[in-house]
């Protein structure tokens, strides 16, 4: 009878114990990421390492644009929201009605590449002739002394942060031609771009390859700027911005544990890795 008292006693030791690990497991925290796909790369490469590293934490990393992520946290649906802007005043609004208190944290830079097919032989560009193509008023390569070719503008849709910014350093408020074909992601762009002779996109630095040409920007037609990592550091580069992951409020728990991450040495080196400009 001791002897079954005993095992019984186990089972439910036993039983406490596995119970209280799962509760331990359950415990830990789900952390959901979504928005720019600028920042997708990164936080997809943070997210791998620092689960390797944290077995017990679950990242899950989705893209969709810096607005639609943006929204995601005014709605309390995750916990970051990746952006390659700064966050609208109207969204703060929105924010502070819905009890969210958003709280940037600039984990990188990155400058906006223009690109085209590697057969164009235009290889440089002012920001007043860029203007003028994404608007509309210039439409043949020839009139930027490249071939006598039509120009297909290819530019993100209105969700994009990378969109936002090139609206605001290039376009200056005005509109993109109607003509143009919008796409939902770096990626995208990237794709029509190396496929389309006459196309011109533009794209975070982390997504250029040897399927894209990238052609020097310019203030003026004396000063000509290649998209980089050093020309970017330096603030060289006309069409640069900083990249952006939003909190509801102060992070706590694995969700500040996670960004400090991508704050350390070896989070800045993904960030490096993955073809962006670190912070230091």
């Amino acid at each position: 009878m001791k002897s079954a008292m005993k095992r019984v006693a186990l089972v439910l030791s036993l039983t406490l114990v596995l119970g209280l690990g799962a509760g331990l497991v359950q415990a830990s925290e789900q952390i959901t990421l979504q928005g720019s796909t600028t920042v997708l790369p990164i936080a997809q490469r943070a997210a791998e390492v620092f689960m390797a590293k944290n077995p017990e934490v679950s990242i899950s990393v989705r893209g969709g644009g810096s607005g639609n992520g943006i929204a995601a946290l005014l709605d309390k649906s995750v916990q970051i929201a990746n952006a390659s802007r700064f966050i609208k005043f109207d969204e703060v609004k929105k924010a502070v009605a819905n009890g969210v208190y958003p709280v940037p944290h600039r984990i990188a830079l990155d400058g906006i590449a223009v690109v085209v097919n590697p057969k164009n032989t235009v290889d440089k560009l002012t920001v007043a002739q860029l203007k003028k193509i994404y608007t509309g008023e210039v439409t043949n390569w020839k009139e930027v002394g490249g071939p006598d070719m039509k120009i297909v503008v290819i530019s993100r849709d209105s969700s994009s942060g990378t969109y936002e910014v090139f609206e605001e350093l290039v376009l200056q408020g005005a509109k993109v031609v109607a003509s143009a074909l919008l796409q939902a992601s770096n990626g995208a762009v990237s794709d029509v771009v190396s496929r389309t002779p006459g196309a011109v996109g533009y794209v975070g630095l982390g997504y250029l390859s040897d399927k894209l040409k990238a052609v020097k920007i310019g203030a003026t037609e004396k000063a000509y700027i290649e998209p980089s990592l050093a020309t970017v550091q330096a603030g060289q580069y006309p069409i640069a911005r900083n990249l952006y992951m939003f909190t509801n409020g102060w992070p706590t728990g694995d969700a500040a544990r996670f960004i400090n991450f991508i704050l350390s040495a070896v989070g800045q080196k993904i960030v490096k890795e993955e073809g962006f400009v670190p912070l230091w």
